[in-house]
């Protein structure tokens, strides 16, 4: 079924547009879709194809873009098929290059937004698919003089992104010793009248003016290589950004130097035209400047390589090769080739290959370089294992379950990949301030070069120029736009070495400001499963005794306490019997023969039905539920035996965890559906003094935002599915990765190794990373402050010194690399309570 409006023929320069709507099912919904789209000013014609579930429109793009058409559909309350693409883009330096570049790529039919990292170099693109490709983006992005490479679909090879770094300060490298060479000799032959610089002065004391001038005119020649050649970028950035009626570093770089360099020929050429003693070239700052420039941006890269190290380490921890069982053969085949429901070999000190799950042997694996956990965990078979996790002791086989891009170590990589190429708040509020300062920079140079034309000493013209070009060039806002981004990178790898996983910029930096932690009770605080705790004999019994009568009669039980039971036998020691005559009654507990004694496991209701005293166990009993555990009785031909008790025990590092988070300042909630009691009695155990017991699956979101409604930042901690509108409701979701999928889709962070010391670990990283980055911004805003004025010479009789355009490209070179640098420390951060999550 089509349906199908025409207000009119479409006009000239009309455009066509086909959407994907997953929701559009029926008859009925297309008729409201199109009625909705009727509504809309700029659509001129609907077509809704019912078969294909799309929707295809024409409209004109002078009333409205493909995102509002988007954003009208979804309005209307129906989902639009979207795709996101991520491209490398090289060559940007600058928080001006990020604002032009995701401009234009906005700009783009059918792109719906576009977000650009520095840090990382890499565009991320959100489009209607069919109506955008990465052809039209990447000639979006060379139309404003960028070069994008291939689409990052999959994570690059463990050196490439390493060697790309090297290639490009390879290159800036060779930019810079070249200008450093022809920059030398021009400076020694720039100012005849400092005779202790001068290097003619060396070879005779008395040079003419003639030999003076025709010094400088080679200078003039030798530099135009240094412009030409190390400088080419700056030129060819500027006529791009002037194309798109735009201003960058680029422009900056280039007005000073290139301004720099037609003053000195025009003060060389036409002498006359300059008042007496003011015709002096300074051809030596274009190619100081442009050294120093150049220098600063390589030492960026290499510094900018190191930053994104921690990805490098995650894709370098993947086997290269698995050893598989093929038609009765081993066989050494590359990872790659692994094939889901292989059977793999693993013997001692080799790396899982794939994840998948264990079908015959056990050992002990070290997960630590994915999950943070520093102890082996011992596997058997039915466990699940983690490809590029290390076997330490036994061999064993396991059946892949997962390969390629959908193992656990890929997934993390695309997470942090994602996470690397996001923004926090605070980064684009930066991109906004640096897309005005350059403009704002140049007003002020032209200002400057006026002030000192008019009111300068002589001479003025000179003094002019000299101080414009200072200003354009001490002003460039590379720090400013690196600030931010090279922090969110560190940080965001530094969390994934020790298995936390922070989604996105956004959530790194509120989880910096939170207040109040609400922790889940099963499986977050507590391991989730029933463990045998206590066994109290009575009289006449041993504590031995009674575990393995207990667990003989419970061994064919299916039941959770039961089977909790069989297990603890088991872990001291005790192999449960066979039992016969095995009955379960429901609601009350099990019966059965063990070696020829009747034995009962249940509770208080079985014991009276089957007239057992049990008064002497009645203490013990009121004291372990006061414990929060499940106390059973047990009875032996009819006489009580003992209690035993089983409960939902605390994870090892718990206390830990929540003493940390406590230190830290934060506020504890527990949050359980489980009993007051059992609650209470967990918290006591863990030190925490606010609890929510017995509270709805449903209503957990609720007292998540009754938290929030006193004012506070709040983190939701949780594993289950019931947990997932908490987390989403929560300010910062944490996931324990040992939980549901669901519960990890709807968390910003997410703990690999499902231990709480992640959450304060992530809330330590977080703060760390802020903290770096308000430094930095700080310190590039303080540079740009007290720089400009400076270069200006507002401070000229304090700092006259500080006039030259040399000393403010260095100081331009050393104030990027400081910020790079600064960011390069979260590298060694250590949590103040522990060092592994």
């Amino acid at each position: 079924m089509e349906v199908t409006r025409n207000k009119q023929p479409p006009g000239p320069g009309a455009a066509s547009l086909c959407l994907p709507l997953p929701q559009v099912k029926d008859t009925a919904r297309a008729r409201a879709l199109s009625h909705a789209l009727r509504q809309v000013a700029g659509i001129e014609a609907v077509q809704v194809n019912l078969a294909r579930q799309e929707a295809h429109l024409t409209y004109n793009p002078g009333a409205i873009s493909v995102a509002g058409v988007v954003e009208a559909v979804e309005r209307a309350g129906y989902s639009v098929g979207r795709a996101e693409l991520r491209a490398h883009i090289a060559g940007m330096h600058c928080a001006s290059c990020v604002a032009r570049i995701e401009d234009v790529l906005r700009a783009v039919p059918g792109v719906l937004d576009a977000s650009v990292n520095p840090a990382t170099g890499v565009a991320t693109v959100e489009y209607v698919p069919g109506t955008a490709d990465f052809r039209s983006i990447q000639a979006a992005v060379e139309s404003v003089g960028y070069q994008t490479a291939h689409p990052l679909e999959q994570p690059p090879a463990p050196d490439e992104e390493a060697q790309a770094h090297a290639r490009e300060y390879k290159s800036l490298m060779a930019k810079f010793w070249f200008a450093a060479a022809v920059s030398v000799p021009t400076v020694l032959v720039a100012y005849p009248n400092v005779s202790w610089l001068y290097a003619p002065y060396l070879f005779s004391s008395a040079i003419s003016e003639g030999v003076i001038w025709l010094l400088w005119v080679l200078s003039g020649l030798v530099t135009l290589p240094v412009m030409f050649y190390s400088g080419r970028q700056f030129f060819t950035g500027a006529a791009s950004a002037f194309r798109h009626h735009a201003a960058d570093m680029n422009t900056l770089i280039a007005l000073g130097t290139g301004a720099a360099w037609l003053y000195s020929t025009a003060a060389l050429t036409f002498p006359r035209l300059f008042p007496a003693g003011t015709a002096e070239p300074f051809y030596d700052v274009t190619a100081v400047v442009t050294a120093l420039v150049v220098l600063g941006q390589a030492l960026e890269v290499r510094a900018k390589g190191q930053t994104s190290q921690a990805i490098r380490k995650l894709i370098g921890l993947q086997a290269r090769t698995a050893r598989v069982l093929r038609e009765g053969r081993e066989l050494e085949i590359p990872v790659e080739e692994v094939e889901v429901g292989d059977v793999v070999v693993v013997r001692p000190g080799e790396k899982i290959p794939v994840d998948g799950v264990i079908i015959e042997g056990q050992s002990a694996l070290d997960e630590s370089m994915v999950t943070g956990e520093s102890l082996p965990v011992d596997k058997q078979p039915g466990d699940e294992v983690i490809g590029a996790t290390v076997n330490t002791t036994g061999s064993f086989k396991f059946r892949a379950t997962k390969v390629g891009k959908d193992t656990a170590l890929a997934q993390i990589i695309k997470m942090v990949q994602d996470a690397m190429g996001s923004k926090a708040p605070i980064a684009r509020l930066v991109d906004v301030v640096s897309g005005y300062f350059v403009p704002a920079v140049m007003i002020i140079a032209v200002l400057t070069f006026l002030a000192w034309l008019n009111f300068g000493p002589s001479p003025a013209l000179a003094y002019a120029v000299v101080t414009a070009v200072t200003v354009l060039i001490i002003a460039c806002p590379c720090a400013v736009g690196m600030a931010v981004p090279l922090s969110l990178v560190a940080g965001l790898g530094k969390a994934a070495e020790h298995g936390v996983l922070i989604r996105n910029g956004e959530a790194l930096q509120t989880a910096s400001a939170l207040k109040t932690v609400v922790l889940d009770k099963t499986g977050t605080i507590t391991k989730g499963k029933p463990e045998l705790t206590d066994a109290l004999p009575a009289p006449g019994f041993d504590e031995k005794t009674l575990i393995h009568l207990a667990a003989s009669a419970d061994r064919p039980s299916e039941h959770p306490l039961a089977q909790a039971i069989v297990k603890g036998a088991q872990a001291r020691g005790l192999e449960p019997l066979e039992p016969g005559a095995f009955k379960a009654v429901p609601g009350h507990g099990v019966e059965a023969a063990v070696d020829g004694k009747r034995v009962l496991v249940g509770n208080r209701k079985l014991m009276e039905r089957e007239k057992v005293d049990t008064t002497s166990l009645a203490e013990a009993v009121g004291r372990l539920q006061g414990e929060g555990k499940t106390a059973m009785y047990v009875a032996v031909d009819g006489q009580a035996a003992g209690v035993v008790a089983v409960a939902d025990t605390l994870k090892e590092d718990s206390v830990e965890a929540i003493r940390v988070m406590r230190q830290m300042g934060l506020e504890v909630v527990m949050l359980t559906g489980d009993n007051e009691r059992t609650a209470r009695s967990i918290a006591r155990q863990v030190g925490i003094e606010r609890v929510l017991a017995e509270v709805l699956p449903e209503e957990k979101a609720n007292q998540v935002h009754a938290l929030k409604a006193e004012g506070k930042k709040v983190g939701m901690v949780g594993d289950g599915i019931n947990d997932a509108p908490a987390l989403v409701e929560a300010d910062v979701g944490f996931a324990i990765g040992t939980g549901t999928d669901v519960a990890i889709e709807a968390a910003d962070v997410t703990l690999i190794g499902g231990s709480l010391k992640g959450v304060a670990y992530a809330i330590e990283v977080s703060k760390a990373t802020m903290q770096n980055a308000k430094q930095s911004l700080f310190g590039a805003f303080v540079y740009n402050v007290l720089g400009i004025p400076v270069a200006a010479g507002i401070l000229f009789p304090f700092f006259g010194i500080l006039l030259s355009p040399i000393l403010a490209g260095a100081a331009m070179a050393i104030s990027s690399v400081t910020v790079v640098s600064n960011a390069n420390r979260l590298r060694f951060f250590r949590a103040r309570s522990f060092t592994r999550a």
